[in-house]
């Protein structure tokens, strides 16, 4: 289905034309031309880091009103899998009767085929986080992002039976070229309403608090297990924040569904 470009995008390309045409016929109007341009590249930048910025196009970054009334909310586990920790985190699921999302590195499912399949088969869902989770993801072209989003969409369909829907940018970052990518694809961009830096964080207590701020039905949260940061004893902190996160789901009455249940229509 076409989608129009986001109010912002159809601004920008507005300025550029009337700047280009303003410095190849207006005497004097080179430098104010320019200046226009650089202000509205800053910007466009700005929101290609700006993991939940909607400037670029359609982000969605909280479950539907419906969700919300319904008190659910969308755990989302980002660069496995790892054979290490995911299947771990599923026991811990399993164990407290919840649903996650797992936004998986294509590359890592070719690697480790099985352990995608189980996730799915535990009642869980898996969406797309790139082909290889290249570090200058934000900074690619269009072919760069039909390669690296295509291609891992080929992946998950061939090893798991299941073509995503969903898709994340690595940290979040992008630029002004994705959302066409994605509509090509069918994808939609999802970001998160909170997230536990746990990548970086190694207090389980601090992630905890990061998450639960303010926690209420709708919410979409952000975890990793891949690149998870260690505790002292080792252990990666994510395995200590899910039992404390889902006992404060359990005092407010909330659950955590698959992205796909808590988008649907």
């Amino acid at each position: 289905m076409f989608r129009p470009l986001a109010p912002f995008v159809r601004v920008s390309l507005g300025v550029h034309v009337v700047a280009i045409g303003a410095a190849l016929l207006v005497p004097g109007a080179l430098a104010w031309a320019v200046a226009a341009l650089v202000l509205n590249h800053v910007v466009i930048t700005a929101a290609g880091l700006t993991p939940r910025s909607s400037l670029l196009g359609r982000n969605i970054t909280r479950l539907p009103e419906r969700a919300a009334r319904s008190g659910e909310i969308a755990l989302t586990i980002d660069d496995g899998p790892d054979p290490e920790v995911t299947p771990l985190v599923l026991d811990l699921l399993d164990a407290a009767g919840q649903r996650a999302t797992f936004f998986c590195i294509a590359e890592r499912v070719q690697v480790h085929p099985a352990l995608a399949r189980e996730i799915l088969s535990r009642g869980h869902d898996i969406q797309n986080h790139t082909a290889r989770h290249r570090h200058n993801f934000s900074v690619l072209g269009p072919r760069g992002y039909a390669d690296e989003i295509g291609r891992a969409q080929v992946v998950f369909q061939q090893i798991t039976g299941r073509r995503p829907t969903c898709f994340r940018a690595p940290a979040g970052f992008r630029n002004m070229f994705l959302a066409p990518v994605l509509q090509r694809l069918d994808l939609r961009l999802v970001s998160w309403t909170r997230r536990g830096f746990d990548t970086r964080e190694s207090d389980p207590q601090r992630v905890l608090a990061r998450l639960t701020n303010e926690l209420r039905g709708g919410d979409i949260l952000l975890l990793h297990d891949g690149h998870a940061a260690r505790m002292a004893d080792g252990r990666p902190v994510l395995l200590a924040v899910l039992p404390l996160l889902f006992e404060r789901m359990r005092q407010q009455d909330l659950r955590s569904v698959t992205l796909d249940e808590g988008l649907r229509d």
